[in-house]
This record gives C-alpha cells, sequence and structure tokens, in this order.
C-alpha cells in the first residue's frame, strides 16, 4: 500500500494556504458538516465513483472548491490480500486532505482487519462504508445492499470498524432498500448509529431502481426524524448547485453527497462552494474553458498512469465533459478513438473555444441510468433475518455501486 505520512500531508497543506481544505474558516457564511473531528465546508461529499474518483479526478474537483472528497471503493478483502490493483486505488496525493477512502465487505471479521491496517498505517483520515451496492453478482451472495436485510450482522459490520477505527470517524452510505415491498433505510440508519458510525448517508433509490427513475427526496427527510445524534446527508439527482440547496431545504439534511451531477464537470464543486455561502453562481463555462480543463485532467492522468493508459482512461469522460455542447458526433467519436495523447491535444484545439452551452443544458443529467432490475438475494436469505452470520465470501467480489 502507498503510504504518505500525516507529517507530509499537513506539511503540504502549511506550504500552500491557498489550497482549497475543508476547514470552516475559509468559508465564512457557508453551511458547516461535522464528521468525527472533520469539519467541511460547504457540507458536500464527493460520492466514490468507480474508474472516475482515482487521485486525477479527485484533484481537478479540489482545484474548484472545498469539500470532502472519498476514493473509489476499495474491497476490505483485496486491501488485506495486497492487490496490486487495490494499493494503486488507494493511492492519494501528498497534499490531500482529509484523506477519505470508501471500504466495502460483508464479513466482519475481514471489514474490521482491513480498517485495521488502514488505520495503523495512518493511510487514512476518514472511512466510508459502502452498503448500497446494487450489483447481482454481489447481492445474490449475501452482500452490498443484501446486508441491511439482517440488522444483526449489519451491526457487526458496522461496529467492528468503527472499534478498529479507534479516532478515525467511520460513516455509512446506503439506499432504501431492496425493492418498494422490503424498506431497509431507516433501520439501517438506527444500526448505524447505535454502532458509533459518524453519520449517514441515503442515497434515496432502492437497489432494484439501479439509477432509474427519480430519487425519493422525502425518504432523507424522514431518515433524518430517526437519526437524531449524528449528520444525515442525502444522495441523489443532485445535478447543479441550486439542487443540493433544494434538497438541503426540502428535507433537512446536513450536508449533500455529490454523484453523477459532477462526472464531465468537476467546476460543480466550485458552484456548490458558492451556493452555500450565499453567492451568485458563474455561468456555464464555454467550450474553451472546458477543453482547458479536460486537457489538463488527460495530462494528469498521463503523469500517473501513463499516456497510452491515460488516452483510454479519459474516453468515458469525454462524453460527459461535452454534454449538452453542439459539437457533432464525430467531433466526440475521433476523440474516443484516438490512440495517442498529441492527437487528442490536436483534436481538442480544432474546437471553437467560443461555442456556449445552451441555456435548457446546462444542468441536464448525464452518467449511467441503469436499471430498474430484479434484485437476487441468496436462498432463504429474508427467513432469517436475525442472522449474524457472515455471507458467502462471493460477495466481496471486485464491483462497485451504491
Amino acid at each position: 500500500m502507498e503510504t504518505h505520512p500525516r507529517e507530509d500531508h499537513r506539511a503540504a497543506r502549511a506550504a500552500d494556504p491557498s489550497r482549497p481544505t475543508t476547514s470552516a474558516a475559509e468559508h465564512s457564511g457557508a453551511a458547516l458538516l461535522r464528521i468525527g473531528p472533520i469539519e467541511v465546508s460547504p457540507p458536500v461529499v464527493l460520492a466514490p465513483m468507480a474508474g472516475v474518483t482515482n487521485p486525477v479526478f479527485r484533484r481537478l474537483c479540489r482545484r474548484f472548491g472545498a469539500g470532502l472528497y472519498v476514493s473509489e471503493m476499495i474491497t476490505a478483502r483485496g486491501l488485506l490480500e495486497g492487490s496490486e490493483r487495490t494499493r494503486e486505488m488507494t493511492a492519494f496525493d501528498p497534499d490531500e486532505s482529509p484523506r477519505s477512502l470508501q471500504l466495502y465487505g460483508s464479513d466482519p471479521a475481514i471489514m474490521r482487519a482491513a480498517v485495521a491496517q488502514l488505520v495503523e498505517t495512518d493511510h487514512v483520515d476518514h472511512i466510508d462504508l459502502n452498503l448500497g451496492c446494487p450489483v447481482r453478482k454481489v447481492t445474490r451472495h449475501g452482500g452490498g445492499a443484501a446486508l441491511t436485510a439482517r440488522p444483526r450482522l449489519l451491526g457487526a459490520l458496522i461496529g467492528g470498524a468503527v472499534e478498529a477505527a479507534g479516532t478515525v470517524p467511520v460513516t455509512v452510505k446506503f439506499r432504501l432498500g431492496i425493492d418498494d415491498t422490503l424498506s431497509t433505510y431507516l433501520d439501517t440508519g438506527r444500526v448505524a448509529e447505535d454502532a458509533g458510525a459518524a453519520a449517514v448517508a441515503l442515497h434515496a433509490r432502492s437497489a432494484a431502481q439501479l439509477y432509474s427513475g427519480v430519487a425519493d427526496w422525502s425518504a432523507i427527510a424522514r431518515l433524518k426524524e430517526v437519526v437524531t445524534t449524528i449528520p444525515v446527508l442525502g444522495n441523489g439527482d443532485i445535478w447543479s448547485a441550486a439542487d443540493a440547496l433544494r434538497m438541503r431545504d426540502e428535507t433537512g439534511c446536513d450536508g449533500v453527497v455529490i454523484g453523477r451531477g459532477c462526472l464531465g464537470r468537476p467546476w460543480l464543486f466550485r458552484d456548490l462552494v458558492d451556493a452555500f455561502a450565499g453567492r451568485p453562481v458563474a455561468a456555464a463555462p464555454n467550450l474553451g474553458e472546458v477543453v482547458d480543463v479536460l486537457g489538463q485532467h488527460v495530462d494528469l492522468l498521463a503523469e500517473r498512469i501513463g499516456d497510452e493508459r491515460a488516452v483510454r482512461d479519459i474516453r468515458k469522460h469525454v462524453g460527459w465533459y461535452l454534454t449538452g455542447y453542439p459539437v457533432g458526433s464525430e467531433v466526440r467519436r475521433r476523440l474516443t478513438t484516438t490512440p495517442s495523447l498529441d492527437q487528442f491535444h490536436q483534436l481538442l484545439a480544432q474546437l471553437d473555444r467560443s461555442i456556449e452551452l445552451p441555456a435548457e443544458h446546462r444542468d441536464l443529467p448525464r452518467g449511467t441510468k441503469r436499471g430498474p432490475q430484479q434484485v437476487t438475494l441468496p436462498d432463504r436469505w429474508l427467513e432469517d433475518r436475525d442472522s449474524d452470520a457472515a455471507p458467502d465470501a462471493r460477495a466481496d467480489a471486485l464491483t462497485s455501486g451504491g
């Protein structure tokens, strides 16, 4: 595992006081979220997204504004087994603070050991547990969202992580439940609160919905009524800074979790800083500004993983960056098929930098819209909901979601 001693990231923070941090003092007038000893202002958290929220994307987002920026989801089992891919995914920039990592697992003993390893190596300042994964190959073995149907198992998993973490705060992210017939989020919130979690976050969709339909923000308000001693964060369908403020006002949540809304738009975090501070939000960038950030994105990837991998990795981002801009399908096709970093930059240079984003396209949804689905659970999983037995080890498959 790549580690960065605490002294290093503190020194980096002190050496560049202009760098965005989560200190409330730098955002007077903005709301403040407390997660254990961590102050987050504005109260905004980047949702872990597979293949997206790597150190490069987090760095871009941090340049635009403060918040809590969480890593991609890491499997507890992969961490303990020393997987090279897992090691790469746990990396942080030297100046990244707080260092926030999302961990997934279904076996309380494995989870406890993974958290202990992270804490003993001083690798993290915050751990988020993913209990919302809706992927069939995970739920069919009792993992992910299926775990929330067994409160005692859930309590053992969260409680073990909290105990192993010591002073490092542990938060929990989950969904409404399995489907329309089995809602679990209120019980999950209570269990997490009782087990010592520092905060909870609700993606207001069920596992059956995946990413389809509309997030039920009213459920966030209900969870806030039940969970009263720790912060409650809301997630789902935040496409603009105005949406974030509306979620806060409608639900009373203590903070918001930003997922698909920032894909191809790391500057959304600048908008959120301004909105929560009561300042006007900037106009949408013209295509020239978008091209500049996209070019920085691929160059940062190239520095970290090499030109060839960077050009492949950036392809999924191209459509997100260009969402709403009238540039044509041929331009998009060429940008997502070029094998060369130099050619990629040449294609970007050919775009008309003066193109403005049409007003009606400013806050278009982006990212996957997969769903709905039939959630698959293990045989008789719901017949013994009081069991605290760990599920099949296959529930820890390397995947993501939530």
